[in-house]
């Protein structure tokens, strides 16, 4: 009996003795359910893009884990059907914490209640303020409320083949304002590089417009690329007060028609039709098909993979010389059960610092504004590499920190619903089948029910 208590005694002993150093344990940091001290998070983040925007994003959260230890984050990389996957996340209860959200449905999912307000954290907090941040970086859906910012700044500008230049005996595209071509000096200079089968350019007698085999120019029929022409002409997707249909407006049908002519009239830029037949376009600059694009500076990360000398240049101005910014946007659900730490994380990737190889690989553009005039931040990621030309800082950058105008999803109510109808109209005018008059007309009586005007209104 007594050696049974003896024994009980020692395994008692050693119980505690063991606890005492699993308890030990605990306190350095090695449970499941804290961090020295601090109760473990776990938060789930979503994103698209390529795999090389997919290998960039996984390894800054894996950084800003190391950062914030007691934070875990679950990269959920959907590279296809983005919306479509996230609204089904959306209605079985099992959103993410934050995560890319696309332009078209954004400030449409903000009136659902979806997001925090953005504006709620930066008025709290000390490393990212409002001021710090460019002012077409921010999805407003009221004036004192923000679903999100853009994940990144685009703007656009004349991408070229330099060789395809010098061999027509023409000097680099200008790069400034003060310098900027006027529409006409454009045209010109398109024509010079439009080039048939005989060799002749487009400003020659004889030039035959029917066998061309060098364009000038080419541009996407994509929104942000006509309404950059649109904002330089002062049109609009809407007039000034939100009222009416600006797209049908003088300023504005003036502009289209002009892009339209560059191929029914002047034939130094392909159809769409046309365009089925060439490669891509980074493949056509360097293979003499084209020798000018309206590119948007995510196209500088694949040019920089071609094999010849890229050019850049300002977009030609009408009345003025603008540039259209876009982006998806990034938002913290509202269902998030750690809105401190989901704003960590959203102030972190918002740091260009962190996402440096998507910058200064091309892909994106920062959303801060010291990005834009520190010159030891330019040099991070706007200078000195293979992504961006020379010039760019100028043709691009300064204009989108000078000269960017937001496009319409940033803050027109309805406009994924009106560009549905405006797009494949315009495709008409590309094709030579109406005129922008003619086309924007036709639709008005479809979009004037949607005008909602601006949502900070």
């Amino acid at each position: 009996m007594k050696k049974s208590q003896k024994l009980l005694t020692l395994c008692l002993m050693l119980a505690i003795i063991f606890s005492g150093l699993f308890v030990g344990c605990t306190d350095k940091s090695t449970s499941d359910s804290s961090i020295d001290g601090k109760e473990i998070v776990n938060l789930k983040f979503s994103f698209w893009g390529s795999p090389f925007e997919k290998q960039a994003m996984e390894k800054a959260l894996k950084d800003f884990e190391a950062e914030y230890d007691w934070i875990k984050v679950e990269p959920l990389y959907i590279p296809s059907d983005y919306t479509a996957k996230l609204t089904a996340m959306i209605a079985g209860n099992t959103a993410p914490d934050a995560g890319y959200i696309s332009d078209s449905v954004i400030l449409r999912w903000a009136e659902d209640d979806l997001f925090l307000n953005i504006f709620d954290f930066l008025e709290n907090d000390s490393v990212l303020r409002k001021e710090d941040i460019l002012d077409t970086a921010f999805y407003n859906w009221a004036p004192d409320k923000c679903a999100g910012l853009a994940t990144a700044q685009e703007g656009f500008a004349l991408m070229y083949n330099v060789e395809m230049f010098q061999k027509a005996g023409l000097p680099p595209a200008p790069t400034t304002v003060e310098d900027a071509w006027s529409w006409d000096e454009f045209v010109e200079v398109c024509k010079k590089l439009t080039i048939d089968e005989n060799g002749k350019n487009a400003t020659e007698v004889g030039f035959d417009h029917r066998k061309i085999k060098q364009y000038g120019l080419q541009f996407d029929n994509y929104a942000g690329v006509y309404l950059t022409v649109v904002a330089s002409n002062n049109g609009g997707w809407l007039t000034e007060d939100g009222k009416d249909f600006g797209l049908n407006k003088p300023e504005a049908l003036e502009a289209l028609q002009k892009l339209a002519d560059l191929i029914n009239v002047h034939h130094v830029s392909p159809s769409p039709v046309q365009m089925k037949s060439l490669p891509d376009t980074s493949i056509a600059l360097q293979t003499n098909k084209i020798a000018m694009t309206i590119g948007g500076n995510w196209s500088l990360l694949d040019f920089a993979q071609q094999d010849f000398q890229l050019g850049i240049g300002i977009m030609p101005k009408l009345d003025s010389c603008k540039t259209m910014v876009l982006s998806g946007g990034t938002a913290i659900f509202k269902t998030t059960k750690h809105p401190e730490e989901a704003w960590l994380l959203y102030r972190y990737l918002a740091n260009p610092e962190v996402s440096l190889d998507l910058h200064a690989g091309g892909l994106w553009m920062p959303i801060l504004r010291d990005w834009y005039t520190d010159p030891q931040l330019i040099g991070k990621w706007a200078t000195g590499n293979d992504a961006h030309p020379e010039g760019y800082t100028d043709a691009m950058m300064n204009q989108v920190l000078n000269n960017g105008v937001a496009m319409p999803a940033f803050n027109v109510r309805n406009y994924g619903q009106m560009r549905a109808i405006v797009d494949p109209a315009l495709d008409l005018v590309w094709l030579g089948e109406e005129t922008a008059e003619e086309a924007m007309k036709r639709i008005e009586p479809q979009i004037i029910p949607l005008i909602e005007g601006y949502y900070t209104n």
